[in-house]
């Protein structure tokens, strides 16, 4: 499967671009800031044409390209419980983090809802651009954070441990780490019992793809995580 990850230009937010090969639909997950152009030379180098925009939640640095991209009848797909975040997701953003997007792209940072918005659920399966998914719903970094798993692996992984499934994470699930739960609509309880009901069990041939930072897998996470240690699902 061809998949292609980059950073956006705040946060480090990761960006995927996820096919079944080069000249076929594809679906993108969490356009963050600044990505729209690497977007363009990445679909344009492998001829892909986008199907769906995937958002593993609603805060700005994971949905703020996530309009331009869309562009037409291209479809967001977020969780219902984080669907009102892409009414105006600036408008919780600090004043710090507007001021130091006016910096970045030397223009006042403006929000337009996509139009096109679908809504999924818990344990949800989806077949876009010839790929099936499963959504997770893990609350706790926000009220509808998900993981988007399926059964294929990216192109040219090599890893010392044999796996046969990726998930994408967003900010459940970092590599040493997980998303923090003090910001509005994080709730700690909840991304306990996510850990615990939803982390815990995926497979330790589970690769690991998150919204921040290097990817993991299951058996690494769950053998040196602190924020797993002593949990039981």
């Amino acid at each position: 499967m061809l998949t292609i990850a980059f950073p956006a230009a705040a946060f480090g937010t990761n960006c995927y671009v996820l096919a079944p090969d080069e000249g076929e639909e594809c679906v993108i997950v969490d356009p963050g800031i600044g990505v729209v152009e690497t977007l363009r030379e990445v679909l344009a180098q492998h001829r892909l044409k986008p199907t769906a925009v995937l958002l593993t939640h609603g805060h700005v640095d994971h949905v703020y390209s996530v309009t331009p991209v869309c562009g037409g009848d291209t479809a967001a797909y977020i969780h219902s419980d984080d669907r009102y975040r892409l009414v105006d997701p600036l408008g919780s953003a600090s004043a710090g983090l507007v001021g130091m997007l006016e910096q970045e792209f030397g223009s006042k940072a403006t929000w337009t809802e996509p139009s096109n918005v679908i809504e999924v659920t818990d344990r949800e399966s989806l077949t876009l651009a010839g790929l099936d998914l499963e959504v997770l719903h893990a609350p706790g970094h926000t009220e509808g954070s998900v993981m988007f798993g399926f059964d294929r692996l990216p192109e040219g992984v090599r890893a010392p441990e044999e796996l046969d499934r990726t998930m994408i994470s967003g900010d459940v699930l970092f590599a040493g780490s997980i998303g923090r739960t003090d910001l509005p609509g994080g709730d700690g309880a909840a991304m306990q019992r996510s850990l615990r009901d939803v982390v815990l069990p995926l497979a330790d041939s589970t690769l690991v793809l998150p919204g921040h930072g290097p990817a993991t897998t299951m058996r690494r996470e769950r053998s040196t995580n602190p924020y797993l240690q002593g949990l039981t699902a």
